[in-house]
């Protein structure tokens, strides 16, 4: 492909696996079809201009759902016919398919029906199984349930397939598979999107009145999260609005789009307008999910193979391929929220769960005391408190955690400085040992020129120092009868950022083996405002995350700036970023630069995670999502033999671990080449100006825990 093929194809939601759906709440008139026919025109046309591929409408949306014995008027049901023959007829140029809905007569009986209209013919009409005859409902006085019908239905002089058993599938459009069922079929038990979703559906639609009472719209939203996450699937929902008739009840026009649990769009209800809730739903990310768990393949076997009880019902539907934007929330740090009350609740189970870890691995082993080494860094700060909390939770002192600081050629003032101040103010057992001798005694038993006086700082040099500190804390260990608690996190990990064996890869046990480094800097600022600790300590502890994140292991002259981390392997936000998508989900390298493109493009917009400093609010072009994602790939292969031999460790968050007993498992010998070979194919070097988007609220990346 040519620079401009590349880039249009990049840029492309359709060609990224993604379909844009709308729930759509349209201003309705009571017993009106042409009014109503003239809304839902309105809307298609809108959804047409937004590169909308289905649209989703209110249950009895062309007559209007509240107009009671109405329905059983001959001149309304004529007159609802002929108006889908109109919508048929003036949405044939239209890209979007429309599910409308309407009450349509076949054998002397009416039925509830929801109409799938696309490209100027019925594509097939499903009935509503569950009439709710209850309370405010009386359905049972007007309809016939249309459970376990298969069959066909004339409608406007045309023979379409009718019945519950329908799946809808584009031809040429990967996943875009969908299914239609209708308000009250989702609160039963047993709902027919569950065998929909079994057999294939990937977008599971509902066309709702559901008139609105206090507490409802959380009943529906719930609903809709449990449904898209349990059947792994994306649900897409949309409730009559203003306009249908209040003689008894109200309607609060709620529509909305779920995936995997999450809400990506809502409308704003009790609006007197027609409006949309627009969503881009990844389907490419639902059938990776469906493949991994092998639960949905059993509960498909379960159930008889529900494939075998549908029919699909094929159409053509031709995607953009120009640049629609993206309408779908995409975090920057897909392991922290964005949400002040959520971040604390993970902050919260996420320390916990170390801390937990910890406890039972000390009683398991009867062991009474822990080593640490302790650098005044992130990670070892990090766990540091989470082992003097799990000395308090054992009813140990202290005094029991020994605590060793091992400065090096290069380590800072300040963070030698910070590593004391934390140690005193928690009251463990600290000593500090000046590996600097002994450095120097093995780098001259190497012949290292730095030895002779050589400015020579190669990975040699830099791993000789790693190296002793970790044979320091075990051979300790072995002294003084304590277990080595290794601090090294997910992040480095991944990249591969540790030193093997005899350094800080190997521990005892690591309470950080699982925890993303964006993460880390959470939870130290969480337990330092939380009054976890005393203030001292709280004070450290901020200090700690103002500093630059550096390993400290290559000397600096005056006029040099201390040695970054993150200028040589990258920024960790990003490779946090690459971790999630690639090891949870299982993303092509393509797919995920284009996710990431469209989260770090602009600092300014969408949301950071509360309390994020204002000076490191970054954003990023594709040429450096690229250059470092190249960069993590070659990486992430080359290093899998650490992650082969990791030590024990809690599992934290949904985005997974990399143990080899856990969420990652990979042989030590396999190449980055393929992965890369699609990167370099896909990716553009450069890119026009993006589409500018809508503001958007939502999770899309936090799917439902499992």
């Amino acid at each position: 492909m040519t620079g401009d093929t590349v880039a249009e194809a990049f840029l492309s939601i359709y060609r990224q696996g993604f379909v844009r759906v709308a729930a759509c709440r349209p201003r309705c008139r009571a017993a009106d079809p042409t009014f109503n026919l003239a809304q839902t025109l309105a809307l298609a046309r809108e959804g047409d201009a937004q590169a909308v591929a289905l649209m989703v409408f209110p249950e009895l949306g062309l007559s209007g759902y509240s107009i009671d014995d109405l329905l059983l008027q001959r001149a309304l049901l004529d007159d609802v016919e002929a108006r889908i023959v109109d919508l048929v007829k003036e949405s044939r140029e239209l890209r979007p398919v429309l599910l409308v809905g309407a009450p349509l007569r076949r054998e002397g009986r009416l039925y509830n029906c929801a109409v799938a209209i696309h490209g100027g013919r019925i594509l097939g009409v499903v009935p509503k199984g569950h009439l709710p005859n209850y309370r405010e409902f009386y359905e049972k006085r007007w309809f016939s349930s249309g459970r376990d019908m298969k069959g066909e239905i004339k409608v406007g002089g045309a023979l379409v397939p009718f019945g519950t058993d329908l799946i809808f599938e584009a031809e040429y459009v990967d996943g875009f598979i969908f299914h239609i069922e209708i308000c009250e079929d989702v609160w039963a038990p047993a709902p027919a999107s569950d065998f929909a979703a079994l057999a294939g559906a990937l977008i599971l639609t509902n066309l709702s009145a559901s008139n609105i009472v206090v507490g409802k719209a959380r009943t529906r939203r719930l609903l809709c999260e449990i449904q898209s996450g349990r059947c792994w699937a994306a649900y897409v929902y949309s409730a009559a609005g203003y306009g249908e008739s209040t003689t008894d009840l109200a309607w609060d026009g709620q529509a909305c789009v779920y995936e995997l649990g999450a809400c990506l769009a809502e409308t704003e209800r009790f609006r007197l307008d027609s409006g949309m809730a627009v969503a881009d739903v990844d389907i490419e990310r639902l059938q990776l999910e469906r493949m991994r768990t092998g639960t949905f393949n059993e509960a498909a076997i379960a159930n008889q193979m529900p494939d075998r009880r549908f029919r699909r019902v094929m159409f053509r539907f031709d995607p953009p391929t120009e640049d629609v934007g993206l309408r779908r929330c995409v975090d920057r740090f897909p392991f922290v929220p964005d949400e002040a009350a959520k971040l604390d609740e993970d902050c919260y189970e996420a320390f916990n769960i170390q801390v937990t870890g910890l406890v039972k691995r000390l009683e398991a082993t009867g062991i009474e005391r822990l080593c640490i080494g302790v650098s005044g860094g992130l990670d070892s700060t990090h766990a540091l408190i989470v082992a003097a909390r799990a000395f308090d939770l054992l009813g140990r002192p202290r005094s029991g955690i020994l605590g060793f600081t091992m400065p090096g050629f290069a380590t800072g003032e300040r963070s030698r400085s910070n590593a004391h101040a934390l140690m005193s103010g928690l009251g463990i057992t600290a000593e500090e040992i000046d590996i600097k001798p002994l450095a120097i005694q093995m780098l001259k038993d190497l012949g290292h020129p730095f030895a002779a006086g050589e400015p020579v700082y190669d990975t040699t040099f830099e791993n000789v120092q790693a190296g002793l500190r970790t044979d320091l804390l075990f051979r300790a260990a072995n002294q003084r009868g304590a277990l080595v608690l290794g601090t090294g996190n997910m992040s480095e990990l991944a990249l591969g950022w540790c030193t093997y064996g005899v350094g800080d890869q190997m521990s005892h046990y690591n309470v950080n083996g699982a925890v993303p480094k964006t993460l880390i800097q959470h939870l130290i600022r969480w337990a330092a405002q939380g009054g976890m600790f005393e203030p001292q300590v709280a004070n450290v502890l901020l200090d700690v995350l103002a500093m630059k994140i550096s390993p400290e292991l290559v000397p600096q002259d005056d006029k040099e700036a201390l040695q970054s981390t993150e200028d040589k392997i990258g920024p960790y936000e990003l490779h946090d970023f690459w971790i999630y998508y690639l090891t949870r989900f299982g993303l092509r390298p393509s797919k995920i630069a284009f996710l990431a493109l469209h989260a770090w493009r602009d600092a300014a917009a969408g949301q950071w995670p509360p309390g994020f400093p204002e000076a490191q609010k970054r954003s990023y072009d594709i040429g450096t999502v690229r250059h470092w994602l190249e960069l993590f790939l070659g990486r992430f292969f080359a290093n899998q033999f650490k992650r082969s031999a990791l030590p024990n460790g809690p599992k934290l968050t949904t985005g997974g671990s990399l143990s080899p007993r856990g969420d990652w498992r990979a042989p030590s010998d396999a190449d980055a080449a393929l992965w890369l070979a699609e990167l370099r194919r896909n990716v553009p070097a450069e890119l026009p100006l993006l589409r500018s988007e809508p503001p958007t609220a939502g999770t899309a990346n936090q799917p439902l825990v499992r």
